[in-house]
């Protein structure tokens, strides 16, 4: 029987090599959280070329960044409960079909720790993403271009507010002023979910355009706020 699932959770594990995985090409979950791992731990070459493995578990470890060389198969990222401070540029980019699910919940996301090509290569895959329980002041660049986006928690950071052009991409008709291709012109957002509650943002003084990719306003959480 081949194995396709490695659950090693709750160990001491704090390394992975280059030869831990060579004997489980097929397998596609491993889940190694609550252990002591840290990215620089975890070999180059320890699954990036493992084809079938769609799902990695890496929750409350030691991780400080998103690790590079992840397995270029990879759907599913789960990082939550670490002390994550920076998604390294292109560190999705080599992914194929792309990743579709990262939750990076309860870690400590700053704006500086998020570049515009953090998401490279997973813009037109990812369908669900937790940045809830960071330490962000804004929304992050890029989830405009995240076509496929389904589900976005930004609750319980430090965002004061929320531009029109950050969450819903901004249509201009004039096409002198801005060329788009037909196929990305008739690409209507699939955001269905979006959770914004337990931030610093006024309400009141949020741009009725703020949302407007969004069918339903109920599908947009935004109470209860902090207090400044």
């Amino acid at each position: 029987m081949l194995l396709q699932e490695l659950y090693l959770e709750n160990n001491q594990i704090e390394e992975v090599s280059e030869i831990c995985f060579n004997h489980t090409k097929n397998i596609n979950v491993i889940v190694l959280k609550h252990n002591k791992l840290e990215e620089h731990r975890i070999a180059p070459l320890a699954w990036i070329n493992h084809e079938n493995l769609e799902s990695i578990d890496l929750s409350y470890n030691k991780l400080y960044h998103v690790p590079s060389y992840l397995p270029k198969s990879l759907l599913h990222l789960i990082l939550i409960g670490n002390q994550i401070e920076r998604i390294p540029g292109y560190v999705f980019g080599h992914m194929k079909p792309g990743l579709e699910y990262l939750y990076l919940s309860f870690n400590k996301l700053t704006d500086d720790g998020i570049d515009p090509v953090s998401f490279f290569g997973a813009y037109r895959s990812l369908r669900e993403m937790f940045l809830d329980h960071n330490e962000l002041k804004s929304v992050p660049f890029g989830i405009n271009e995240m076509r496929k986006l389904r589900f976005l928690r930004l609750n319980n950071n430090k965002i004061r507010t929320v531009p029109p052009e950050r969450i819903c991409r901004i249509h201009i008709d004039d096409d002198d002023v801005h060329e788009n291709s037909e196929e990305e012109e008739n690409e209507e957002s699939r955001l269905e979910h979006v959770h914004l509650e337990n931030n610093y943002i006024n309400t009141r003084q949020l741009s009725p355009h703020a949302f407007p990719c969004i069918r339903s306003y109920c599908s947009v959480v935004l109470k209860p706020q902090k207090r400044k």
